[in-house]
Formats: structure tokens, sequence, C-alpha cells
């Protein structure tokens, strides 16, 4: 039987992959910060990408046709939190002490947690993957699901991972001013995306809701569902 597990990893660090505003944020963070803080806020986005990728495994229609009829919503709300979060990089300034003590966790997992939330073309994307990778035989059947959002956690984990990572072994040379710098980089940046999906980005250069679940109900339709009789009796090699 394939390796759900796998293909779940392959998905989740592919996705997560490109560098886009959540990845700036856990780059800035690890610098002005700690590794740790952009570990967890690393940790933040992949539970989003597992929860949506959930939602793709599942199925779901009811979800899916909210994320898409509200999608405009989202991304609005979306792009409001990074102008907030941008304006706020330009304010601060940067703890010299470095302490990872100094800030809530629990605020960094949140803020990226919402903010990967707030995109549900993410859910497209995970159907489209699956559909392409042919990963099926998981809709009722929960413990092939799981084993396929693990991989997806995991995967998109680890890209964040090896990104926190990379950043942190070259935190010690920034000093001060530099510290200052990536901020206000961070921030205009962060500012420039958010302002992007609340004035650019509208609903008329998209795809409509109609045509995105037509879309989305071809891919399904791609997947192959497993029956019970399909999968291996316990204990079976």
């Amino acid at each position: 039987m394939e390796n759900l597990f796998v293909k779940g990893l392959i998905v989740g660090f592919c996705l997560a992959a490109p560098v886009g505003p959540i990845a700036v944020i856990c780059v800035q963070r690890t610098v002005s910060h700690s590794r740790f803080a952009g570990f967890v806020s690393g940790l933040g986005a992949a539970a989003a990408d597992a929860l949506y990728g959930t939602l793709a495994a599942f199925g779901v229609s009811v979800i899916s046709s909210f994320l898409l009829d509200h999608r405009m919503i989202f991304q609005r709300a979306g792009g409001a939190i990074l102008c907030v979060l941008g304006v706020r990089l330009l304010l601060i300034r940067p703890s010299q002490g470095k302490n990872e003590n100094d800030r809530g966790l629990s605020a960094d997992f949140f803020s990226t947690l919402v903010l990967t939330l707030t995109n549900p073309m993410t859910f497209i994307a995970f159907v489209a993957i699956f559909a392409t990778l042919g990963v099926g035989a998981v809709r009722g059947h929960s413990v092939l699901t799981a084993e396929l959002v693990a991989g997806v956690f995991l995967g998109s984990a680890l890209w964040f991972s090896f990104l926190v990572g990379l950043v942190s072994l070259l935190r010690g040379h920034f000093g001060y001013r530099a510290l200052v710098t990536i901020n206000r980089v961070t921030g205009v940046f962060v500012i420039g995306v958010g302002v992007f999906y609340l004035f650019i980005l509208r609903a008329r250069n998209e795809p409509s809701p109609e045509m995105l679940r037509e879309r989305i109900e071809a891919l399904e339709h791609r997947l192959p569902l497993a029956s019970p009789t399909a999968l291996p009796a316990p204990g079976s090699p």
C-alpha cells in the first residue's frame, strides 16, 4: 500500500517552501528574538497547513463551500493583520538581550496560524496536489487520514525548522543596527503584501466560487477512494 505519510511529508514541505510573508516573519523573529521564537512561529503555519490538509483529505464539501464563498473576506482579514504586523515591526525596537523568554510564544504561534488560515487557496492547493499524487484510500478511514496529515504537518515543520536553523547560524553576526534594518525591511515587505491582499487582489481577477467549486469537484473525482474491501486485513503484509 502506498506510503501516505511520505506523500504527506512531500506535500507539506513543498507547500511551505515558497518564500512569503510567513517565512519572512519567521526569519525576522529568529534574528530579532530567538531561534525558538522563529521555530514556534513556523509550527503555527505548519498546524494551519495540517488543518487544510485534513479538510482536503476528507473532502468536506460544506466547509470547502464556506471557504470559497468567503475567501475574499478571509483574504482581506489576512491583509489587515499583515498591515498591523508590518507597522508594529516598523515601530518597535529589537531586543538587544535576545532573550527568548521576553516574548509571548503563544502569540508567535497563533499569529502565523491565523495568517496561514486566512488564505483559503491553500485548501485548493492541497486538493490539487493530492489528486496529482494520486493520494487516496483516506476518506472514511481516520487512521490513514491521520497518517497523511501527520506527514503534511511534519513536512511543513521540517521546512520552517531548516529555515530557522539556517538563519540562527548567522544570527550572532547581526549588530543592533542590522536588527533595526531587518525589522524595517520586514515591516515594509509585510505591509506591501497586506496592501496587495486588501486593495490589489480583487475578486474579479479570480475565478468565481462556482468555477472553483467545479474544479475542486473535478479534482476530488480523480482521488481514488478506497472501499473497506480495498484495505488490507489486519495483520496482512
